[in-house]
């Protein structure tokens, strides 16, 4: 029985085919996978299967069929599908002549499809449409009872009494019965209402303008709006301006060249021919102590100076005679009125001088204007430059310049220089309207965290 069993299953599980052509292989319909048909995964399974995968094509076939035919094509009679060309030309004449009945063409076109068009949902859709139809109903109900809307009222008093139309003067007749006045004059009509208010009253209650302050009348800088290009700087400039601009330029690079190795000198670390030794260090340590040393005396206690300085303190002066007090009272006396007479001795004197002394001031005067003239083309010269606003310095802009070999040979080939927006806001900083400013960076205020996905970490292991 044992052997019988194994015979069986091996000719029943073989896994191989007849040499026949319609031999299948006996174990397939025992090896077909069990499962649950009413599960997603068993229609999958199902479709995946030699006979669900023949259902879906005939069953796609036929809604193709259907879709552009109208029908099955085995069943669609041959009249439909194929025409007989008889060559008549009396029936040829007549299908031209009838205009009514379309062309083949179009006939061919036209849509045979039983399976009518998906029904735009949207295109039904009313906003609020619910809410729509209750009040349709309502004003339904209401109109049974005798009663109409508002706006159908006040249409019906409308047509039972219209409006008298309003007589509009012409110009002519209006300009005729008004009397003319200046605007701006002090006797202004407009303004008489306001005349013997109080100002501040007017002020806070918006009928009359608050003075605009002297500073807003001045403008903050007196360089120019737009400055123009120097000539070097057109698309077709002269050797000489081009050569003119390209110098000012360079001299500008040099200037900035100058600016950056001063800096990398400053910051670049000595050589070792110039790095300080310990010798160097300490005698710049030791620099000016050998000296103070030396010269330094002893110093006496406290106690034993105050009585020599009391010991040998010098004598007051003795006192004067009476004879000679007055003698320098008379010497006092007669040296103020020597004084006195080589005062007026010198103003006599100076009636003789007045030619000089008028030289004397026309020149103080010439200088004092002088000084004056260069102190306002100095104050002229400050209000055009920038000033600072911030805590950073204006920078000026590049010169837009291109050298000989980028000169374009036409206005089309020509290349622009610069942007006009750049300009527009250089010019905001020269003129002080805005402080200078440079472009925020961007600083990221957390930490970045790297995390490792879990698949990535998996697939590793």
């Amino acid at each position: 029985m044992a052997g019988g069993g194994a015979g069986k299953r091996d000719a029943g599980g073989s896994g191989f085919l007849g040499f026949r052509p319609g031999s299948v292989d006996p174990g397939a319909a025992k090896r077909r996978r069990r499962g649950p048909r009413n599960k997603k995964r068993g229609w999958r399974r199902l479709a995946e299967e030699p006979l669900g995968q023949e259902v879906d094509t005939f069953l796609e076939d036929v809604r193709l069929q259907e879709r552009t035919t109208g029908g099955l094509i085995s069943e669609t009679p041959d009249e439909n599908l194929f025409f007989v060309d008889t060559g008549h030309k009396e029936k040829d004449l007549k299908v031209n002549q009838d205009l009514k009945k379309p062309f083949w063409t179009d006939r061919v076109l036209e849509s045979r499809s039983k399976v009518p068009s998906p029904k735009n949902i949207l295109a039904y859709q009313i906003p609020n449409g619910k809410k729509l139809k209750r009040k349709q109903r309502l004003w339904e109900h209401l109109a049974q009872q005798g009663k109409l809307p508002r706006d159908v009222r006040k249409a019906q008093a409308r047509l039972q009494q219209p409006p008298k139309p309003k007589t509009k003067p012409s110009d002519t007749e209006e300009a005729a019965g008004r009397p003319f006045y200046d605007l701006w004059a002090a006797d202004n009509p407009l303004d008489l209402p306001l005349v013997g208010q109080d100002t501040f009253f007017l002020e806070q209650t918006k009928k009359k303008g608050v003075k605009r302050p002297q500073r807003l009348l001045t403008k903050p800088s007196r360089a120019p709006a737009v400055e123009v290009i120097p000539s070097g700087g057109s698309y077709n400039p002269s050797f000489q301006a081009h050569q003119a601009l390209l110098l000012e330029a360079h001299k500008v690079e040099v200037q900035r060249q100058k600016v950056e190795e001063k800096l990398s000198r400053q910051l670049a670390f000595p050589t070792v021919d110039e790095a300080p030794t310990k010798e160097s260090v300490f005698k710049e340590l030791c620099e000016g102590l050998l000296e103070e040393s030396d010269g330094e005396a002893p110093t006496e206690p406290e106690g034993e100076g105050n009585a020599d300085s009391q010991a040998h303190r010098p004598l007051g002066p003795e006192k004067k005679t009476e004879q000679q007090r007055r003698r320098e009272k008379e010497a006092r006396k007669l040296r103020a009125q020597q004084a006195a007479e080589r005062v007026a001795r010198k103003r006599h004197q100076e009636v003789f001088q007045l030619r000089g002394i008028k030289l004397q001031v026309a020149q103080r005067l010439a200088e004092l204007a002088r000084r004056l003239e260069k102190l306002r083309l100095k104050r002229l010269a400050e209000d055009e430059k920038p000033r600072r606003l911030g805590r950073l310095k204006y920078q000026a802009p590049d010169i837009d310049v291109q050298l000989s070999t980028e000169l374009a040979e036409s206005l089309r080939k020509l290349k622009p220089e610069g942007s006009i927006l750049r300009d527009r806001f250089k010019s905001f900083q020269r003129r002080n309207m805005i402080e200078p400013r440079e472009r925020a960076r961007f600083k990221r205020k957390y930490k970045v965290k790297l995390v490792e996905k879990r698949s990535f970490r998996e697939l590793q292991l």
